[in-house]
């Protein structure tokens, strides 16, 4: 079963011909974590919820084995649409060629009786299953004891494994576990793990007959499929393609006769499953777990107590924030410098290099000056990603939803919209994604529309270039930076939006039944700088990627569109009257005329087209722009450039009003091309990415006009 690891690269890992293991487990249980360290890939983690919102598949280290981490889930009666995954994998082992060689169930140490439900339900499945106790380090320190030899015994399972992710404590035997089973053809025949009383067996007992008659077809224990028939009313689609149409008219009237026998009774019949596996772990499971007794409040509630404060949690919180973006300003900045340094070198060079003419200009004007101009925002997304990803795993990041929830209701939101919605200062792609968390459509879709006013890492470029051309370098009350508070008021700008649209959609369309976020508080936990370093690396190399393609490719096309067609006496003009008269020159005063009352001039009406593509290329646009319009020996800075561009009438082009208004302009436009995208496909719909475009577009243009005109009749230029 060894393979050699580099032709790996080369494996189809949709080959359903390996063997293969899903990884299956609570959210917030580590899945993912135990998925990389088996692998050896890197994908995301974090210390709360939600965190894998699709399959992802790899290789077993050295092995031709391959391995699935599925989204975490409470049960597999499926709520949510990240749930529906599981529980649409797990359904298909009804069929013999779906299943998998074996299972992975991880169980969070710290919480075995909370975490056993799914496993009960998993193993009824008898397919071969490890049962990985994870965070067992942490267990220990808390002073509980598990008795895994029992465990295994009540389970019946092939493996029960003492492990810790985090440390590799484990990680070798869940290997040699693994391998075992994939190289063998274990069989499990074992009873369900449910413990029925007399006066909920009895009314199952004709459906039960009917499902034992036809348990080779159907693939599944009846007793287990008997209580979900009764108690979910869509559980049928997942046993009729078993069935000839006459059974399935049979099995219909059973389960209504079924339903009518515990309406007689007068038993809920929705939570006969619930009741019986509850039952089960009481009487086999919870004696096994010690915990230690103590009257004293763990560290994470005392932690607790002082962070989630009503009072003090909310300040602590925009104390964070404010430290957050000021690091951003000040701790990037010698990089910044460095980068900015090595791009005006390397185009010295290129000058030096190559002649005089259309390909130096292409080069230096083009490519050197739209990507380098981006290149220099790097540290200051990368330190972005990095405190977000502390934020997610020390645990605070569940504590900015906890504390958020009541908000949430309010405004007519769902209390699990706080985790997509902060994870769109990030990006809104996965944030987005991460939508699949919450059950009702409604609240889904409006939260998925609200996630694009989060201001991603793609506009932080357009604020701080802005922000550092035009508002003051100085403290406000001694201590706070100015600028720093301007980013900060940007990021708010997005969010208070947000609140405001959403109470307007409760006052329009109100919600039939409130939902109630019921959402466990990870312990805090010191950060895995590894994992953290990763998300940073993924994050740059993303940031690099576009700025090596889509940048790349728009400052080329740019250039051209800036620098042809050559005016007949060309010889005669200025740079800026020849780049007047480009195609780029005639597409920006045809659209002036609209962006006028918003301040900006024909350049920045370039730039907002080409943001179309992704936010942040309005600087490369605007530097090559600048680029081409001054003279190849007078070459300035971005910055410098922005601040002396004037009007044939002397006035300043850019100003501190220009400058806000833009930036709220970018704080509400919906210009990323790949967010279209995607909600196009979380909702299966054209409707919902149009929409979201024409409100966005009409918010952004509002809010922009509101702000310039409203700062010229308060005086200001």
């Amino acid at each position: 079963m060894k393979i050699n690891p580099s032709s790996k690269l080369n494996k189809d890992i949709t080959d359903t011909s390996q063997p293969w293991l899903p990884i299956i487990g609570n959210p917030n249980c580590g899945k993912t974590a135990l998925f990389n360290r088996l692998t050896g890939l890197h994908h995301k983690i974090g210390n709360y919820p939600g965190i894998t919102v699709e399959k992802k598949s790899g290789w077993l280290r050295g092995h031709d084995i391959l391995i699935k981490d599925y989204p975490g889930t409470y049960s597999l009666n499926a709520k949510s649409i990240d749930e529906k995954i599981v529980s649409d994998m797990v359904q298909g082992w009804r069929d013999k060629k779906n299943r998998p060689n074996g299972v992975i169930v991880i169980l969070d140490s710290t919480n075995i009786t909370k975490n056993i439900y799914l496993a009960l339900q998993i193993l009824d499945w008898q397919i071969p299953t490890i049962i990985v106790l994870n965070m067992i380090d942490e267990a220990e320190k808390n002073g509980i004891q598990i008795n895994v030899k029992q465990l295994k015994k009540h389970l019946n399972t092939a493996y029960v494994i003492p492990a810790s992710a985090k440390t590799g404590h484990g990680i070798q035997d869940v290997f040699n576990a693994i391998i075992k089973i994939a190289e063998s053809e274990l069989r499990v025949d074992s009873q369900s793990h449910l413990l029925t009383i007399e006066e909920l067996s009895r009314p199952l007992s004709e459906i039960t007959k009917f499902l034992q008659q036809r348990f080779d077809k159907i693939g599944h224990l009846p007793e287990v499929d008997s209580m979900r028939l009764i108690s979910e009313s869509n559980y049928i689609r997942n046993i009729v393609k078993y069935l000839e149409p006459s059974e399935v008219e049979q099995l219909k009237n059973i389960i209504n006769n079924t339903r009518n026998k515990f309406a007689e009774t007068q038993i809920p019949y929705q939570t006969i499953e619930q009741t019986s596996r509850f039952a089960y772990i009481d009487l086999y499971i919870a004696n096994l777990v010690k915990v230690k007794k103590t009257d004293d409040k763990s560290p994470s509630e005392k932690i607790d107590n002082f962070l989630t404060h009503k009072f003090f949690g909310p300040a602590i919180l925009i104390g964070v924030l404010f430290f957050i973006f000021n690091a951003i300003f000040s701790w990037a900045q010698w990089p910044m410098e460095q980068i900015s340094i090595g791009v005006n070198w390397l185009s010295t060079q290129f000058e030096n290099l190559i002649p005089d003419g259309i390909i130096q200009s292409m080069v230096v004007d083009g490519i050197l000056a739209g990507v380098g101009s981006i290149l220099v925002f790097l540290p200051q997304i990368l330190l972005l990603v990095f405190f977000l990803s502390i934020l997610e795993d020390s645990g605070y990041m569940a504590r900015m939803a906890f504390m958020m929830d009541r908000l949430m209701h309010k405004i007519g939101l769902h209390g699990r919209s706080v985790l997509p919605l902060l994870s769109g200062f990030a990006c809104a792609i996965p944030a987005i994604m991460s939508a699949r968390t919450i059950e009702n459509w409604r609240d889904r879709i409006q939260t998925i529309l609200m996630i694009p006013l989060m201001s991603c890492s793609a506009r932080l470029p357009v604020y701080v270039i802005l922000i550092a051309a035009f508002i003051p370098d100085k403290t406000v009350l001694g201590f706070l930076s100015l600028q720093a508070l301007v980013l900060m008021g940007m990021y708010f700008l997005g969010m208070f939006t947000a609140v405001i649209i959403s109470i307007i959609i409760k006052k329009i369309k109100k919600r039939n039944v409130e939902h109630s976020l019921i959402m466990e508080l990870p312990p805090y936990r010191r950060p895995m700088f590894s994992s953290i370093g990763w998300q940073v690396y993924e994050r740059g190399k993303i940031f690099l990627l576009n700025a090596g393609t889509i940048i790349l490719a728009i400052s080329i096309v740019l250039w051209f569109l800036a620098s042809f067609p050559k005016p007949d006496d060309a010889e005669n003009l200025s740079p800026r009257q020849k780049i007047e008269q480009s195609y780029a020159g005639k597409i920006g005063h045809a659209i002036e005329p609209i962006i006028k009352p918003l301040g900006y001039d024909w350049k920045i009406g370039v730039g907002l087209i080409t943001s179309f593509a992704a936010r942040e290329v309005i600087i490369s646009t605007l530097s090559t722009l600048y680029n081409l319009e001054e003279n190849e020996h007078h070459r300035v800075s971005l910055i410098d450039a922005m601040r002396n561009d004037r009007y044939a009438n002397g006035k300043p082009v850019f100003s501190i009003l220009v400058a806000v208004s833009l930036m709220v302009f970018f704080a509400y436009a919906a210009q990323c091309m790949a967010t279209f995208a995607i909600i196009k496909r979380e909702t299966n719909s054209w409707r919902w990415p149009v929409l979201m475009v024409i409100y966005m577009t009409i918010l952004a243009y509002s809010a922009s006009l509101f702000v310039y005109q409203g700062g010229q009749l308060l005086g200001f230029n």
